[in-house]
Order: C-alpha cells, then structure tokens, then sequence
C-alpha cells in the first residue's frame, strides 16, 4: 500500500459491473449511433461485444487491444457531441442500470462522512455525469488528448488494471485520504491491484478468478441484484473531479474480431 495517511477514508467504486450491470460505455453504442458517431455496423459487433462482457467479461490482452480500438475510433470526433449526446441520453440508458445495493452504499459512506470516488476505464464524458448523478465526490477515468475540440486518438491516460491502483495512491497523496482506512468495489480481477490498495476491499458480483483471490485473501463477497429503476438519486454534494477529459467509445468491434482470430488460429 503506498500511501496510508491520517486523513478520512474515502470509497472507492468500480463502475461497469459493479454500480451498474453492464458496460457503460458499450451502452451508448446506439445514441452514439443516432448521433452519427458511428455506424450500423459498429453497434451489432458492440452488441455481441456486450453479450461477451456479461458472459465473463474481457481479459487483460483484449482490454490492451480495445485500448488500441478506442484510440483509432475516436479520432476526430467532435467533443461537445459526446457530451451532448450522453447528456440527452444518460437517464434512461443508465438509470435503469444502476444497482440499488450500490447506490445505497454510496449514501452509507457519506453519511460516514467519506468521499466516494468512481474509477473507470470509461471515459469521462460517460463516468462524470453518472457520477454527478450518484452524487459521487470525484471521478477517475481513462483521458484522451483533444485539440480544437476534436480527440486526437491520442491516450494520455488508461484507467485500467494497476493505472486505476496508482491513480488512487496519487488522489489519496493529494486529498490527505488514508487508504489504509478505505474501502473499495469491483466485480473483475483486472481491478485487483485497485482492491489491495484499500483497507476495506469487496468483490461485487466477482468474476471466477476475483473470487478466488477474495476467498484466498478473505475478502468479503457482496451480490448486487435489483436495479434502481424507481430511486431518486441525491444531487452531488460539490462537483465531480475527473482526472483528465476523456472520451467514450465502443469497443465491441475488437472484441469481436479478436474472437474470430482465436477460432481461426
């Protein structure tokens, strides 16, 4: 653990998967679509992509190789349109998905008077505003490089795997949060590195290697189930701090085609 400091704890959340049931990116392939972000295509592969991440979810390699899908998808697109767009579209995409269990945690660790911060490898035109819509205190998220208002395809910063583990020692050094006292969530073994740096960490609807680390390690095993379709969620108590301004993207294709070459090798 590289930072344990004196300060408040804070709770650190997953998003995809752990506050909400699927991804949050794949799930604006079709107001993407609408928006002429992409075409026809682009959302039936993100829709097989999607039925590969319920059934077990990506691994680090084809994580790495969206990664390289998301850098060549998004360039030239138009910054204030994905913003726009999620914006349009965010409530009734994303609330239907949130899990009540996760957003009654959320209040619980307020009213404990800790931070929550949601770490995604989504981008933050997606994670901020569900952020601000859970009433999250700051967000971490993947960055990309924009210049005149259009993403170059450039990733100045991944949030995935051990990137989201050093993101959180950096905000704990800058906030004065003592990790040793934090909790943190996530459903994916990918987010490993993420729960070891916490005191307090809980695997959420674990993948089968997460839960094998969380019965090693004696971890605590929590099961979201009922969506949050009817709650009113609190407004953010200040606003959401992303680290870094990114974009959203579809990476469905990848997945698909990375399927494809494993049956033809």
């Amino acid at each position: 653990m590289a930072y344990s400091g004196k300060g408040k704890a804070a709770a650190f959340f997953d998003l995809d998967k752990t506050i909400i049931a699927r991804s949050s990116t794949l799930a604006f392939s079709r107001p993407f679509y609408a928006g002429g972000l992409i075409n026809r295509r682009t959302v039936l592969r993100s829709a097989y992509a999607q039925f590969v991440y319920l059934l077990g979810g990506a691994d680090h390699d084809q994580m790495e190789r969206m990664r390289e899908y998301l850098s060549a998808m998004c360039t030239g697109w138009d910054v204030s349109t994905v913003q726009a767009i999620v914006a349009d579209t965010l409530d009734h995409i994303v609330r239907p998905m949130i899990h009540t269990e996760a957003v009654e945690l959320i209040e619980q660790h307020h009213a404990a008077g800790r931070d929550v911060v949601i770490v995604s490898s989504s981008g933050a035109e997606v994670v901020e505003p569900i952020g601000e819509m859970l009433g999250a205190d700051r967000v971490i998220a993947t960055r990309m490089v924009v210049a005149d208002g259009k993403y170059t395809g450039e990733i100045a910063e991944y949030a995935y795997g051990p990137y989201k583990a050093t993101a959180i020692e950096a905000l704990a050094a800058a906030e004065g949060y003592d990790l040793a006292a934090s909790y943190g969530y996530s459903d994916s073994i990918t987010d490993e590195p993420m729960l070891a740096a916490v005191g307090h960490p809980y695997a959420v609807n674990p993948d089968k290697a997460l839960r094998r680390v969380a019965t090693e390690r004696g971890w605590p095993v929590l099961a979201f189930a009922e969506p949050a379709q009817r709650l009113g969620f609190p407004r953010v108590r200040r606003p959401a701090m992303a680290v870094g301004v990114v974009a959203a993207a579809v990476a469905g294709a990848l997945l698909l085609a990375s399927r494809r070459r494993a049956r033809a090798s």
